[in-house]
Parts: structure tokens; sequence; C-alpha cells
């Protein structure tokens, strides 16, 4: 193995513990006080977001045959991470503005929604970036991202739990703008490919979200929860009908693909997230649901035999038709059903409909701007940069009994 990875490790705990202490001190000054409050959120919902983070996202990226140990551990580390940056930024935020703090469980569920951005992002490019690479692109993500929902928030009037769905288009959007600054794999890697057993796991964390996405977009509703659950599991449920009917019609044998499954089946609860706890009926959420499965199985083919060529961007885990196509969808269909709503009110409806149209130029403009200003610091030689050759392989970080001779 080169020295430049064995210096590379024994620079990752110093990195890490340098801040954790500073969060750590950041935490004495910000949240010193008592909270004596009742939660607004209850702590299963909390489970269910938490659950989906962790267990949902980390078997999801484990589709790579040589980097299922990265994939789980490391987002791991970057989730855990990322909820304590989280929080001290939104902390950071109502102590400067001498806003009254939310209550703690409340604080923690509002990170763990934000770090859906960073693990999104992680999909663009995974297998290509090391550990260091991963912990700065998730500090500076956490707070570029914040930054976008309080200008959204404060300038464009977005409702908070409304500008919390952008996770899903900012992460998706940053991902591929720090992807674009990596060098592409051969496309004749072997490494970048699943075994049945690693597409199995990913698919695990598939039927993990998909049973936790209704939790997800309720979790920070105001009012009316039970909708936003309701229409959430009704956008899934036709989604992930639509993923198999399309699948057998787009494969020339007639055959299912795992690939298309894994992807579409989850684009409903993306495409919904917006507007689930104002949908007054199911069918609503239904045809929302169909649209954003089509959009993702017929947008993989789009993107990967035409646009990302051309652009020269390697999606590994196709976030882009996975989660951003959907989102693009439900932040459209939110302009539809604004309008449809508040049809009487001319007055202010340009007004409305111009703020959530300029909330969504916004959060992507910002998330394509820093993720290809935070993918050019990381390919500096200081962060060492894996190699092409060394891209999705397991063995660069961690250790294997079996392979120590070797070494």
């Amino acid at each position: 193995m080169p020295s430049n990875y064995r210096n590379f490790r024994n620079n990752v705990p110093w990195l890490i513990l340098f801040l954790e202490a500073v969060f750590i001190v950041l935490f004495y000054f910000l949240f010193s006080h008592g909270d004596e409050s009742r939660s607004m959120v209850s702590y299963p919902a909390f489970q269910d977001v938490n659950h989906m983070v962790i267990f949902g996202f980390g078997f999801f990226l484990t589709f790579l045959k040589r980097y299922g140990f990265s994939s789980t551990a490391f987002n791991l580390l970057i989730v855990v991470l990322g909820v304590q940056c989280s929080v001290l930024i939104e902390g950071l935020y109502y102590f400067l503005l001498e806003i009254p703090q939310d209550d703690g469980l409340k604080r923690i569920t509002k990170a763990a929604v934000s770090i859906t951005a960073v693990v999104v992002s992680t999909g663009a490019v995974l297998g290509k970036t090391n550990p260091v690479q991963l912990i700065l692109m998730t500090v500076v993500e956490i707070i570029v991202f914040h930054m976008s929902r309080w200008i959204n928030s404060m300038y464009l009037q977005v409702p908070d739990h409304i500008g919390m769905m952008h996770v899903h288009l900012f992460g998706a959007y940053f991902g591929l703008a720090v992807s674009s600054c990596f060098s592409e794999p051969s496309p004749r890697s072997e490494k970048n490919a699943s075994t049945p057993k690693s597409a199995l796991l990913s698919m695990l964390g598939t039927l993990f979200l998909w049973v936790f996405w209704p939790s997800f977009n309720s979790v920070l509703s105001v009012d009316e929860k039970w909708k936003a659950t309701h229409n959430t599991y009704f956008a899934l449920a036709v989604s992930a009908v639509t993923a198999f009917t399309l699948s057998a019609m787009t494969t020339k044998d007639g055959k299912f693909r795992m690939a298309h499954i894994h992807s579409a089946v989850l684009a409903g609860g993306v495409a919904v997230g917006y507007t689930a706890d104002r949908i007054q009926y199911p069918w609503i959420a239904m045809i929302l649901g169909l649209l954003a499965s089509v959009i993702t199985v017929l947008g993989s083919y789009c993107l990967q035999r035409c646009l990302n060529p051309a652009l020269e961007i390697h999606d590994s885990s196709g976030v882009h038709f996975m989660f951003g196509f959907p989102a693009v969808l439900g932040a459209l269909a939110q302009v539809v059903l604004l309008v449809a709503e508040n049809e009487t009110f001319l007055t202010s409806l340009g007004y409305l409909v111009m703020f959530h149209i300029g909330a969504f130029c916004v959060t992507i403009s910002i998330a394509l701007i820093t993720g290809l200003i935070t993918g050019l610091i990381l390919n500096l030689k200081l962060f060492k940069t894996a190699p092409v050759t060394k891209y999705f392989e397991d063995q660069c970080y961690w250790e294997f009994p079996h392979l120590a001779v070797g070494f």
C-alpha cells in the first residue's frame, strides 16, 4: 500500500478529535441552560427518521461489490458528525437573532432531516472520496444548506418545514457539482458494479427508506401530520407499482431489473414531500407518485446515455434521477397546487408563486455553486485524492485480516 494512504490514515483521527473538541466547547456555550419545554416531536417519530438515515441510507449505498464496509460505516460517521454540526449551526443562528430555542428532541430531529442532504450528496461521489474529504464535505454542506434554508425562510417567506424538504434537491445538485471535479472511472472498471449480494443489501436499505418515509415527510409538519403521512404512503405505493411496471416494459427480455426498483420506488416520497400536508385528496398524491416514478426510470436512460457523458459527470449511485428529478417535480407541483388553492386571490398569487419559484432557484443555484467550489477544494493535493485505480475499493481504508500478508 502506498505511503500516502498510511499518512492519510494517521491524520483522520486527529481531524475527528479536533472537530469533536470544537463541538463540545460550542455546545457548552450554546446549550448549558436547562430544557424543560415539552417537545413538539414525538420520540417514535424521531426514531423513524433516525432509522431512516442510519439503517436506510447505510444499506442503500452498499450496491458496490467492493465498497460495502465504507458505504455503511462512512455513512454512520458523516451522520453523527453532521447532526452535531447541524444542531450547532441552528443554535448559533437562534442565538445571534435572539430567537427562542427549539426543544432538544426537535433540534435533533431537524438535524437528522438536514443531514439527509449530505447523505444524498455522498451517493454522487461514492467510492471516489476518502474519509477526510467526506468529513470536510459534510461540514461545508451542512453550513451552506442552513444558509440556503435561512435565505428562503427570511427573504422568501417559505415555511420552515417546507424549506427543510429542499434537502433532496440541494443534496442531489451539490453532490453532482462536487462529483464533476473528480476524475471519471473507467467504464470497464469491474469494481464499479454490483453483485447479487450487494444488490440485495442495497434493496434492504430501500425497504427501510420506503417504510419510514411517511414519518420523514410528516415529522416537522406544524398541522395535518396525519394528512402528510397518508399522502406520502399513497405516493410511495403508486411509485412502487409504477416502477415494477416500467421495469418490465423497458427491458429487452421483459424481466424486472433491480436497478429500476431500487431507484424508482422512493420517487413518490421525494416528490410529495413539499405538498404532503396540503394535498386534500389521495388521488392527487397518487398521480404525483406515478409521474415521479416515470421520470426516475426514463430519466436514468437519458442521463446515463446522453447528459452525463456530455457533461463528464460520473454519478456513482444515480442521485440525479433518484432524488434530483423527483424533487424538481415536487417543487413544480407545489406551485401548481398553490395556484389551484388561491386562484381567487389574483393580487397576492403572483407574489406567492414568485417566492416559491425563487426558493427553488436559490436552492439549486447555491447547491451548484458551493458544490463546485467544494469539489475544487477537495481535489487539492493536501487532501490526497485517491487515484482512479483506487476508486470503489475498501482495502484502502479497512483492515482485511485474510489479506494482511499481501501488504
